[in-house]
C-alpha cells in the first residue's frame, strides 16, 4: 500500500502484488458474533480513474474460504455501481446483484459513498446529494455466516478486477443511518467519518535539495532540566520536563506536548477576594490578544454600573466601569479582528428605555466603548457562534412586564451595515440561558425555559440548524430550567441543565422547594436523541451560606462529588488558566464579594 496526495486530499493505492496481502478475517472485525449485521451502511470514500467500458473493479469482497462465490461485495463498472450478496434461504443459493445505475465515478474526483442496506431496501447516496432507492425481491439475510470468512481489499481474492483508484475510507457501520450522521457536509465529496489519522496530516514538503528521512534515520535530542529555549536552531528537539513527567517537541517556536502525566486536583484553595461593585449575577472570563486576560462581573446595581477587571501580577484588578441595568451576563466574541463585549440588561435605564448593549473594544482606547444597543425585554443571556462562515448573536428575552412567553431572538451579522439584524425569533417561557454546541456538521442551540406564569413544570428545548434557520429537534421537561451546559468526554457528548425549583400556581409550596434534581442527558447516536444519563440533587442560592461541588465523571458511578466548596449565594462559576496555574472564579449574587480559587493538583 502506498499513500498519494491528489486535489489536496490523501487516499492509498492498493499496489500489494499479491491480493492476498490485502486481507483479514472477518472474525477480526466480528469478535462476539459470527454473524453480518442484519441492517448496515457502508461508507466509502474514494477518487476513480477512467475505468474501460467492460472492466469492473472490486471495492471490497467477504468470502468464505472454501468457496468462491462473494458472500458480500462492491464493485463498479462505468457509470454503475453494483452491490452483491448470498443469501441462501432466500436465493436458493444464488448471489443477488443490486445495482445502482447513472452513477458517475470516473471523472477523477473525490467522491463519498454512502450505502444503506436494510431488508429489501438499498439506497445509495453519493457526495451527500438526493439518495438512489433500489427494491429488489430478494431482501438481504437476517443470518448470513461470516465462519471461515476473509474480507479482501481492492479485489476478489484474485487478480483479475482490482482496485486501481485511491480510497481515503471504507467502514462498516451497523444499522442504515449514516447518512443523517454524515451529511450535510462542508465539502460533500471528502466527508469523512473514520479516516485513519495518517491521510489527516499533509506531507512535509522538503526544500529543493533536501531528502526526506525516514523517522528512525532522524537524529533524536533529549533535553533534560527546565524549560530550554525553543527556536529554529531546537527545532525538532525534545523536552522531558521530570517534574511533570511531560514529553514535549520543539517546532520551532513553541513546544508542543507529545506526552504529558494526567493532572489530578487535590484540593482547592482560596486565592483572591474580588471586592465588586454589587451582587454579581454573571460573569465572563476572556483573552485580548495582545493586551491580556479580563473577567467582566454582571453586576445587580444600576450605580455604579458593571465592571472589567485585568489580571495583574497574579490578581484581578479594576479596569473600567460600564453602566447597566441590573445587569445578568456578559459575552464576549470577536467577527473577524473586531473584538465584542456584549451585556444583558434586566431592567430599563432612567428614561424608561429597555435595551441590552454591544460593546467594541477600541484598540486607540484600550477600553470598550458603546457599539451597537438592541431592544431587549428583561435579558437573561447572550449567546454567540458562528455557523458555515456567518456570525450570530442570540439573545433570551425573560418576560414583558409579567407575560414570562415571548420570544427570545436571534440576530445575524450583517457585513455590509456592520450590524446585527434580526435573522430568527423563537418562542420561550420566562428563559435563562442559550447554549450552542456542535456535533459534526450539525448545530444545536438549546434553550432553558424557566416558567410559563403558572408553572416551573415545563419543556425546554433543542434546536437544530436546518436549511438556513433553526428547527426542533428535541423537548425535554424541566423544572425552573437555568443553564444548559455541553461537554465531551472522549467521543460521548453529554448535555446537562441546572433544575432552580419546583412551582405550580396551584399547589401548596413544597418544604423542599429549593431541593431539586439536575440532570445530565448523554447523546445516543442510534436513536437520534439525547437520553437521561444521570440525575442530581441541586439546590438553589437561597440563604447567605452554602457549599458548592466539583464533580468527576467515575465510570459505570457516573459523575460523583469529589470537592466540596464553601460559597456565598454563589450564581455563576468560570475557570481560566494562566503560566503560574489553573484557578475558579466564581460570583455571588448575595454580596458585592466574589472569589478567586486555585486549583492544585498532583
Amino acid at each position: 500500500m502506498r499513500v498519494f496526495q491528489v486535489q489536496g486530499v490523501r487516499g492509498f493505492q492498493l499496489t500489494a502484488s499479491r491480493p492476498r496481502a490485502l486481507s483479514f478475517p472477518a472474525s477480526r472485525l466480528f469478535i462476539h458474533c459470527d454473524r453480518f449485521p442484519e441492517e448496515f451502511s457502508i461508507i466509502v470514500t474514494l477518487r476513480v480513474l477512467n475505468v474501460p467500458a467492460k472492466r469492473n473493479e472490486y471495492l471490497f469482497t467477504l468470502m468464505a474460504e472454501e468457496s468462491h462465490n462473494v458472500l458480500v461485495g462492491l464493485r463498479y463498472s462505468p457509470n454503475k455501481l453494483h452491490f452483491l450478496f448470498w443469501s441462501q434461504e432466500h436465493s436458493n443459493g444464488w448471489q443477488t446483484r443490486v445495482t445502482f445505475r447513472n452513477v458517475s465515478l470516473s471523472d477523477n474526483q473525490w467522491h463519498t459513498l454512502i450505502l444503506a442496506v436494510s431488508g429489501q431496501s438499498f439506497s445509495l447516496t453519493v457526495d451527500c446529494k438526493v439518495p438512489n432507492d433500489v427494491m429488489v425481491e430478494t431482501p438481504f439475510p437476517t443470518s448470513l455466516s461470516v465462519k471461515r470468512a476473509s474480507f479482501y481489499l481492492g479485489n476478489r481474492r484474485r487478480r483479475k478486477g482490482l482496485f486501481t483508484g485511491l480510497l481515503r475510507q471504507l467502514v462498516l457501520l451497523p444499522g442504515a443511518d449514516a447518512t443523517p450522521r454524515i451529511c450535510p457536509s462542508m465539502n460533500f465529496k471528502v466527508t469523512t467519518l473514520s479516516v485513519p489519522a495518517i491521510l489527516h496530516d499533509l506531507p512535509v514538503k522538503p526544500a529543493s535539495n533536501e531528502v526526506l528521512k525516514y523517522p528512525y534515520e532522524t537524529d533524536m535530542k533529549v533535553t533534560l532540566g527546565s524549560r530550554p529555549p525553543c527556536t529554529k536552531h531546537e527545532k525538532a528537539h525534545f523536552w522531558f520536563n521530570a517534574s511533570q513527567r511531560g514529553l514535549y517537541l520543539c517546532n520551532g517556536s513553541t513546544w508542543i506536548s507529545m506526552l504529558e502525566a494526567k493532572k489530578r486536583l487535590d484540593y482547592v484553595e482560596e486565592y483572591q477576594n474580588l471586592v465588586t461593585n454589587s451582587e454579581t449575577m454573571g460573569l465572563e472570563v476572556f483573552t485580548i490578544p495582545k493586551v491580556g486576560l479580563f473577567a467582566a462581573t454582571a453586576n445587580r446595581y444600576t450605580p455604579p454600573g458593571s465592571a472589567i477587571y485585568k489580571w495583574t501580577d497574579g490578581k484581578f484588578v479594576p479596569y473600567q466601569n460600564i453602566p447597566t441595568y441590573q445587569a445578568q451576563s456578559w459575552k464576549y466574541f470577536t467577527i473577524g479582528k473586531k473584538i465584542f463585549l456584549a451585556v444583558a440588561n434586566f431592567e430599563r435605564n432612567d428614561r424608561g428605555q429597555e435595551y441590552s448593549v454591544i460593546y467594541k473594544w477600541s484598540r486607540r482606547k484600550e477600553k470598550f466603548v458603546t457599539y451597537q444597543r438592541i431592544t431587549t425585554h428583561s435579558a437573561r443571556d447572550w449567546e454567540a457562534f458562528v455557523i458555515e462562515g456567518e456570525a450570530f448573536l442570540a439573545v433570551v428575552n425573560h418576560r414583558e412586564g409579567n407575560n414570562h412567553n415571548i420570544d427570545s431572538v436571534i440576530y445575524r451579522w450583517n457585513p455590509r451595515t456592520g450590524l446585527f439584524e434580526t435573522n430568527q425569533t423563537i418562542p420561550t417561557s420566562g428563559a435563562y440561558d442559550w447554549e450552542f454546541f456542535t456535533i459534526g456538521p450539525y448545530s444545536f442551540l438549546a434553550v432553558a425555559n424557566t416558567f410559563n406564569g403558572t408553572s416551573t413544570k415545563i419543556y425546554s428545548h433543542i434546536y437544530i440548524w436546518l436549511s438556513g434557520s433553526f428547527q426542533l429537534f428535541q423537548s425535554i421537561p424541566t423544572f425552573g430550567a437555568a443553564d444548559w451546559e455541553v461537554f465531551h468526554i472522549g467521543d460521548r457528548v453529554f448535555l446537562a441543565v441546572a433544575n432552580s425549583h419546583s412551582y405550580d400556581s396551584g399547589t401548596s409550596m413544597p418544604s423542599n422547594f429549593y431541593a431539586i434534581n439536575s440532570s445530565i442527558y448523554e447523546l445516543n447516536i442510534t436513536a437520534q436523541m439525547f437520553v437521561k444519563f444521570q440525575d442530581l440533587l441541586t439546590y438553589r442560592y437561597l440563604c447567605k451560606k452554602s457549599r458548592a461541588c466539583i464533580l468527576r465523571g467515575q465510570g459505570y458511578e457516573g459523575f460523583v462529588a469529589v470537592h466540596h466548596l464553601p460559597t456565598v449565594g454563589c450564581r455563576d462559576w468560570e475557570a481560566f488558566n494562566t503560566t503560574e496555574g489553573s484557578y475558579l472564579l466564581y460570583s455571588s449574587a448575595k454580596e458585592p464579594l466574589s472569589k478567586v480559587l486555585k486549583l492544585k493538583t498532583t
